[in-house]
């Protein structure tokens, strides 16, 4: 029967209608009279008899109600024929549909991955993982006998006897779904689940499982059972980044998969369900209760004894410690950075760092009990701390108080204004332009335009030396500075050392008005701490390739210091006036120290910048929606965190004397409680020039006994002050 007309492979015979009368007979019809042989003598034909015509046959009741069933029977046995021929081709047409989208099987499925970075601390020891990390292939026989029969137990039984596709663990799933009312078993085999990762994706529909039962089929056909279960423990995702039962064995538990006990071989298998709620790193108490289902699973499938489950329950794992656990902000930091340094093609790398895990750890414990503590009555819900050293190593970096619940660093990404802690630049510029921490400048109430800042504690202590001006962080004399410098100068200096964020153009700069994050702070105080070169805060050291050829190593550099060292020294010996008897004398340490103190509006950041000589630290105080805090000002509890922080991070060294004060004591202002105040005409005050410099003789003394000096070159309107 031809394709081509494709209407004949459903024709058939005609069913017949009985109606219960008898069928007629057709008539005979006479014979036709023989030809004559001599055409000129015809015969003539002979008279025939009449027949008589026979009575017609009666059908007998039994005759008719069989070929009545033969009838029925035949069309109904047409009918299935016809529909089972529909139903084929619809079934064909169905799977040639799903199959149109199905990848090249006939290939090698080629396994696309994320490169991984493995991040090492200073001392070589790894702390955090990213990307995809895949371990020995190992096979079948290679592997512990309990990892393999506790795959089995828990995952598909039945791997050896079926073909691909499992009725009766589908059947049992639906079952125990319908009686739960939700999905709580699923009913895949390990060669579906292995077909779903090499060619699939994870989508849950109709469509895709269909998919999946005929690529399970085909494995089933190509490979042997055995290569099968070895490519699905080998590929098989199983958390924090690792593909395959190798992987996970040495991320978790430090040893390849071939050493791994009972327990350990449940773990892994327990892991195979939900790869992130069951890992032993992050949640070891859900992790043991997953292992022991695994293992009552292996005694009901007589893989093991009760004896056996109760010996491995006894024996706690040897899990390691979590990955990615301290410093995790710092390594994502590390990790932007990796493609800068090698390229973003790069494969597998291991990077080392200058992470101090110590300090890492004493950083995050003492963030965390300031928070919980004292933070927590005074509207204080985040914070973050940077440390380095003064070549601008980073030794420790928090981001914020929990990592799990928000990855956003508020160390490196986080603009913040600095309040007062910006004051250093402005005074640092001063000296540059020519002043002396022994210059006079007034603590009085000043108004320039519409703007009329004030100081934090309400109080003017009058004609004060700039020491003790930077020490008290009195506003109203840091404007005057910055008003008879000129802002440029400032903003100069602060790039210089590192400050890269947008600077202001007006006086309101001197009181920390722009925003920059901790980080870049940090950096501009480690340039002072470092006599006016700039550092660049750097955080590899090393990278390699995963054969461990080097790819990066950092090379020793220095700077040129933008700022005349001198100068720098001095504001140095400045700023320990914060901590001997300023804002920052409850962050007293046991060593020389110079810092300074920041609270910007209605308490809104507090911040506590400073220094010995090992170490840079910056902490900052507040809430990702900009609340006010309850009278937290950096002289309070951001100093106490940083004083913590720093006892913690010096223990065991011996004290040292700051950059630049080797052998000379710290900077001491006469009159440190309440300084003499200095008469205008016994000291010369800076005066207003293109160079910004100190103006000598009867030009100065003229200046400042008719005021001229202050007086305001532009209005400025700037609503509250800024402490």
């Amino acid at each position: 029967m031809s394709n081509d007309r494709p209407g004949e492979l459903f024709a058939g015979p005609r069913p017949i209608q009985t109606r219960g009368e008898e069928p007629a007979l057709r008539p005979r019809l006479p014979k036709r009279a023989p030809k004559p042989e001599n055409p000129a003598k015809p015969e003539k034909p002979k008279a025939e008899k009449p027949r008589k015509a026979a009575p017609p046959r009666k059908a007998t009741p039994k005759t008719a109600r069989g070929g009545g069933r033969r009838t029925i029977l035949g069309t109904l046995v047409y009918a299935g024929m016809v529909a089972g021929v529909w139903c084929g081709i619809a079934l064909g047409a169905v799977l040639a549909w799903f199959a149109l989208d199905l990848p090249d099987i006939s290939k090698v499925a080629q396994f696309e991955r994320r490169a991984s970075v493995t991040v090492l601390a200073a001392d070589g020891a790894e702390f955090a993982r990213f990307g995809d990390l895949h371990g020995t292939t190992l096979g079948v026989r290679d592997l512990p006998p309990h990892l393999i029969n506790a795959v089995l137990a828990i995952e598909d039984r039945r791997f050896y006897s079926h073909f691909g596709v499992d009725p009766i663990g589908l059947a049992r799933a639906l079952y125990v779904n319908w009686r739960s009312g939700r999905s709580a078993q699923g009913g895949s085999t390990i060669t579906q689940q292995l077909a779903k990762n090499l060619f699939l994706t994870p989508e849950k529909s109709l469509k895709r499982k269909i998919q999946e039962a005929m690529l399970a089929l085909w494995l089933e056909h190509r490979f042997t059972k055995d290569q099968i279960l070895t490519a699905y423990l080998n590929r098989v995702y199983l958390g924090a980044g690792t593909f395959g039962v190798d992987a996970a064995a040495r991320t978790y538990f430090g040893k390849p998969a071939t050493q791994l006990d009972l327990r350990e071989s449940a773990i892994i298998a327990g892991l195979l369900k939900a790869p992130s709620r069951y890992a032993p790193s992050s949640n070891p108490d859900e992790a043991a209760e997953r292992s022991r289902v695994v293992m009552g699973a292996m005694v009901d499938a007589g893989f093991i004894t009760a004896q056996e489950l109760e010996a491995a329950r006894n024996a706690p794992p040897s899990a390691k410690r979590k990955p990615g656990g301290d410093g995790r902000y710092f390594a994502d930091w590390v990790t932007e950075l990796v493609s800068a340094f090698v390229g973003s093609g790069h494969g597998d790398v291991v990077v080392r760092t200058t992470l101090d895990l110590k300090l890492q750890r004493a950083a995050e414990q003492r963030l965390e009990e300031i928070l919980s503590g004292p933070g927590a009555g005074a509207n204080a819900r985040q914070g973050a701390l940077v440390a380095m050293t003064t070549d601008g190593a980073v030794r420790a970096l928090v981001g914020g108080r929990d990592y799990d619940n928000s990855e956003f660093n508020r160390a490196t990404q986080a603009m913040r204004q600095p309040g007062s802690a910006f004051k250093p630049f402005v005074y640092l510029a001063a000296l540059e332009a020519g002043w002396s921490p022994d210059s006079p400048v007034e603590d009085a109430p000043v108004r320039i335009g519409g703007w009329s800042p004030g100081n934090y504690d309400g109080k003017f202590r009058g004609t004060i030396t700039m020491a003790n001006a930077l020490a008290h962080s009195s506003n109203t004399a840091t404007v005057r500075i910055i008003d008879r410098i000129g802002v440029e100068r400032v903003r100069r200096v602060a790039a210089g050392l590192g400050i890269n964020s947008p600077l202001g153009k007006d006086l309101s700069l001197a009181l920390g008005t722009s925003e920059v994050n901790l980080l870049e702070l940090t950096r501009g105080y480690a340039g002072i701490a470092n006599r006016g070169a700039p550092v660049w805060p750097y955080a590899i050291t090393e990278i390699r390739d995963r054969d461990g050829n080097v790819l990066y190593r950092r090379q020793a550099g220095g700077s040129v210091p933008v700022v005349d060292p001198a100068h720098a020294v001095q504001l140095t010996r400045m700023m320990t006036g914060v901590i001997e008897y300023g804002t920052g004398k409850s962050a007293k340490l046991d060593r020389p120290a110079a810092a300074k103190s920041g609270t910007t509006q209605d308490y809104r950041d507090a911040w506590f910048v400073g220094f010995t000589a090992d170490l840079v630290a910056g902490v900052w105080l507040g809430n990702d929606n900009n609340a006010e805090m309850k009278r937290v000002t950096g002289g309070s509890l951001p100093a106490k965190l940083w004083q913590g922080f720093m006892l913690d991070a010096h223990a065991g060294r011996p004290p040292r004397p700051l950059p630049g004060m080797e052998g000379a004591p710290a900077y001491v202002a006469s009159g440190i409680a309440e300084p003499a105040r200095a008469s205008p005409a016994a000291a010369p005050a800076p005066a207003r020039g293109s160079s910004g410099g100190v103006a000598g003789g009867i030009g100065s003394l003229i200046e400042s006994l008719t005021g001229k000096g202050s007086a305001p070159q532009v209005q400025y309107d700037y609503g509250n002050p800024v402490r």
